[in-house]
């Protein structure tokens, strides 16, 4: 078990040490990019990126040397890690578990309203500044010049994405002729713009959508985080046998032997080893 586990930490944190290099890399490329969307990204995948470069790095070194305080280090930050993996995983499943869009009748696709999230996240989205860069990526990523060519059977027959249904169309409850502008309507449909770059990107309907991709993005991290906690959990396990056996290598005993020093034997030692001596004597 000593060779095993110092073994499978060192090679497990050799891999992880590797892979932090492209993350750390793609985080400085998304740092100098001109792009607003990849600016949103380019934070957590640097902090991520140096977080398991740091702890990677202090397994490898621990398990590999035999460096008692390094794995120490390691099994405290793995620790903390497990347990904030726990809390967003549990944070994730709450916030996203509203939501989900009503299906419009006679459509394929669904339709959005701001009012089915969770306050956090309605909060979140109606901060300017943070819905002024969300629009620049949409704008950027050009998805609403997708259905310009769209003939109004495809909007009958063809699915669209949350934010294609929530920004590039009006909601479909409006009706635009002079006879029904007495008629209250939603108030998206007020908002709404035919020209290219304001279509309804200020639209309830708008941060709705981007809301329902946060949230599907947010169940599938939340999979993805279970998975995760059950490997650290495991590769936990590992470490403390590592920690263990490095604790044991930086002593001169092998495992098993009595390592006390200090303590005074009784007087029957003394007396055992006076006959043994008069023994030899004798004979």
């Amino acid at each position: 078990m000593y060779r095993f586990s110092n073994t499978v930490i060192g090679f497990l944190n050799l891999f992880t040490l590797l892979a932090s290099i492209p993350i750390i890399g793609g985080g400085l490329w998304m740092a100098r990019s001109s792009t607003t969307c990849e600016s949103f990204l380019q934070t957590p995948l640097l902090v991520i990126g140096f977080v398991v470069l740091i702890i990677s790095l202090a397994g490898f070194i621990g398990a590999c040397f035999h460096v008692a305080w390094a794995l120490w280090v390691y099994l405290v930050v793995m620790l903390f890690l497990i347990g904030t993996l726990m809390g967003l995983t549990v944070f994730g499943f709450v916030v996203a578990s509203q939501g989900g869009g009503v299906q419009v009748p006679g459509r394929v696709y669904r339709e959005y309203h701001l009012e089915d999230y969770s306050p956090w996240l309605r909060k979140r989205i109606k901060d300017p500044d943070y819905w002024r860069t969300i629009r620049s990526c949409i704008l950027g990523s050009k998805t609403c010049e997708k259905l310009a060519l769209w003939t109004p059977l495809d909007y009958l027959e063809k699915d669209m994405s949350p934010i294609q249904s929530g920004c590039c169309k009006p909601p479909t409850s409006c009706n635009y002729n002079a006879a029904a502008t007495i008629v209250t309507q939603d108030p998206d449909c007020y908002r709404w713009n035919n020209a290219v770059s304001l279509l309804c990107y200020e639209c309830d309907s708008c941060k709705a959508g981007v809301l329902e991709d946060i949230r599907r993005d947010w169940h599938k991290i939340s999979v993805l985080n279970i998975v995760m906690l059950v490997i650290l959990i495991g590769i936990y396990s590992i470490g403390c046998c590592a920690f263990q056996n490095t604790r044991r290598a930086e002593t001169d005993y092998p495992y098993g032997e009595n390592r006390m020093t200090k303590v005074r034997p009784r007087w029957d030692y003394y007396w055992w080893r006076w006959l043994r001596d008069r023994r030899e004597q004798l004979y």
